[in-house]
């Protein structure tokens, strides 16, 4: 559609009407006819003589041609424009950030698929939480993965295929066969800095405890909850088990409660896949809806069209005025020649 975007502008096309009624007519000076002697003949008769004036006529062109332009002149200044249809963008409203446990206890076979067999750690998490990635498609999902240190895999991206398939190639001892969890929330926490998502969400899995941070896992919470970071937890594995292949549920707890999010166990893939649905749940899906409609600017088209009836005007009267002064030899001026030299003689 077409539209204004100043079209109280309009107020002003009887501005040149109003100008001619009040204002005196422009006046020029003009040669008039040269008489010998003419100062002393006014002097003789008692005349002071003053600057003649005389107050142009317009032809028709003009009366024509100028309130077109200015029509053209004030609807170019209302600035006309072509609105094209809406464009709608869906922006995320929430950064999801999946830190993964991949020490070399992730490769121990005790989680059972769905038909019973014994399957690793590592291939029960890679399942289900590709499949959880796939059921956010209006998120900005990022995927950080720890050992012995953390490594961020992907940053936060819309390109969910892409963490797909990194997620796909993990391997148990990748990073590491240590685990270093606080500093790999530490790391999360960094890289939501630059985020302007209104929600930012972490989500730990891990089946050991914390032996090889620098940052303790209960002081990156505290710095989490300063930031406004929930961090979910899950633990998987043996709680039962001694040294580094213990899980610390107690941790985990007490991270989740501290920056206000959710603590959860899993024992098989199908509690692994139950924890994943039940945080799709609790992380509904949040997108804001960007709209705008283009506009195209069409003002130089009536301010093109007046300046070229003002160029044309002036070179049609520039060639009028040619024509008039151009020399004329004609038979009546030959005979009035021929008189005037008889009457010397």
């Amino acid at each position: 559609m077409y539209q204004f975007e100043y079209p109280w502008l309009f107020v002003l096309l009887p501005l040149p009407l109003l100008l001619w009624w009040w204002l005196p007519p422009y006046r020029e000076e003009s040669p008039s006819v040269r008489l010998p002697f003419f100062g002393e003949v006014a002097s003789a008769a008692g005349l002071i003589p003053a600057t003649g004036a005389v107050v142009p006529r317009r032809n028709r062109l003009q009366w024509v041609l100028a309130p077109l332009a200015w029509v053209l002149v004030v609807t170019a200044l209302a600035r006309p424009q072509f609105l094209e249809a809406p464009i709608q963008k869906v922006q995320p409203a929430r950064d999801l950030l999946i830190v993964l446990d991949l020490s070399q206890s992730m490769d121990t076979r005790d989680f059972r698929d769905p038909s019973g067999v014994l399957i690793a750690r590592v291939q029960a998490v890679r399942q289900v939480v590709s499949g959880f990635v796939a059921k956010r498609p209006g998120d900005r999902i990022g995927l950080i993965v720890f050992g012995d240190a953390p490594y961020p895999l992907a940053p936060f991206t819309l390109d969910h295929q892409l963490v797909q398939t990194l997620i796909t190639g993990l391997l148990p001892g990748m990073a590491g066969p240590s685990t270093a969890l606080g500093d790999a929330i530490g790391l999360g926490i960094k890289m939501f800095e630059h985020s302007e998502a209104s929600e930012k969400v972490l989500i730990v899995l891990t089946d050991g405890n914390d032996t090889a941070s620098r940052m303790p896992p209960e002081r990156a919470g505290g710095i989490a909850k300063e930031r406004k970071v929930v961090v979910h937890t899950i633990g998987i594995g043996d709680p039962n088990a001694s040294g580094e292949e213990k899980v610390d549920l107690g941790v985990l707890q007490r991270l989740a409660t501290q920056t206000g999010g959710r603590y959860f166990f899993g024992a098989d893939q199908a509690g692994l896949k139950t924890i994943y649905a039940t945080l799709d749940k609790i992380t509904p899906h949040n997108e804001k809806t960007l709209s705008w409609r283009p506009r195209r600017e069409l003002f130089m088209w009536p301010l093109g069209a007046a300046l070229a009836l003002v160029l044309v005007y002036q070179l049609l009267m520039f060639g009028y005025s040619a024509w008039l002064s151009r020399p004329r030899h004609s038979a009546e001026g030959a005979d009035d020649m021929a008189h005037a030299s008889g009457e010397g003689r």
